[in-house]
């Protein structure tokens, strides 16, 4: 299909054709996309969903890219990203309107500044708000359900649906986003006020404890595995003497063993065996299965 003769001239916001997704991925992994697009506003991605659905070409939407595994092969069809290029943070009293491509940590940061609480614990999950939203991220005992008050969501016709924090489903790591395949466009947090220096202070200790504790500063998409009920992954795969354990440029590591990094040029292929060669030792070790929590996308 000739994605530069059917984009041509259509007002999406940006579009770039045969962009590899490495470059968009926190793994630093993925294959060329057919045609990647970045709508600035709510108009431009309905405009683009419409007008996908009715050509019948496939499309993906990803955020920053910190929870995915992307094909070696790329992604055919169209990839909607929705990050920097769809971002914005509205505050009215204790209420925060966000889009969807703002990261949690900028949105974080946005509240702290109006002396808000609330977002302290998650302040530091990479990837945007949309991301956060769909699978109800969450750190410290605190999760995106605790303070959501209600999402804008799009549907892949361009269809808009508002839902509550109970229409959600929120659950471990899950809301109805993927059981419906839908898109989250914006949110509404409600926070509380409080003191401006103790809200700082307590952003700035869970910041401190993610850098002294996580590989912040490698390849990775984060925890690779949910929490498996009755452990850590991180603890089982210690204790499967895995710390440090490598394959080519793909690492459990030594920092934190619920962290896989990429420490080079790791391909797709060889991080899924990798990945699937932890959870396979771990099993044998411990008993436990454990649950890849990372999302693959594209040509397999």
């Amino acid at each position: 299909m000739n994605y530069r003769e059917i984009y041509k001239e259509k007002n999406f916001g940006k579009i770039i054709f045969d962009e590899p997704m490495k470059n968009h991925t926190s793994f630093g992994i993925g294959g060329p996309s057919d045609v990647f697009i970045l709508p600035t506003n709510e108009n431009e991605l309905i405009d683009v969903l419409k007008f996908n659905y009715e050509n019948k070409i496939p499309t993906t939407v990803i955020g920053r890219g910190t929870n995915l595994l992307v094909s070696d092969k790329g992604i055919r069809g169209a990839v909607i990203c929705l990050a920097d290029n769809y971002s914005n943070v509205e505050i009215d009293g204790t209420k925060v309107s966000v889009l969807s491509g703002t990261s949690l940590k900028d949105c974080a940061l946005k509240a702290i500044e109006n002396s808000l609480s609330g977002m302290e614990e998650v302040s530091g999950i990479p990837g945007n708000v949309g991301g956060a939203v769909a699978m109800n991220a969450g750190a410290y005992n605190r999760e995106i359900k605790d303070f959501t008050i209600s999402v804008r969501l799009i549907n892949k016709k361009g269809e808009i649906i508002e839902y509550n924090n109970e229409q959600m489903n929120f659950s471990y790591r899950h809301s109805r986003v993927f059981d419906e395949d839908l898109i989250v466009s914006s949110a509404v947090f409600q926070l509380e006020k409080g003191d401006y220096n103790l809200i700082k202070e307590r952003y700035l200790d869970f910041t401190n404890r993610r850098e002294t504790k996580q590989p912040l500063d490698k390849k990775s998409c984060g925890s690779t595995f949910k929490r498996p009920t009755g452990s850590y992954a991180s603890k089982l795969i210690d204790e499967s003497g895995l710390r440090g354990y490598s394959y080519k440029d793909c690492q459990v590591s030594e920092k934190h063993c619920g962290f896989i990094i990429n420490n080079g040029n790791a391909t797709c292929e060889e991080m899924l065996y990798f990945i699937d060669k932890v959870k396979e030792i771990v099993k044998e070790k411990t008993g436990f299965d454990l649950e890849r929590e990372v999302k693959l996308i594209g040509e397999f």
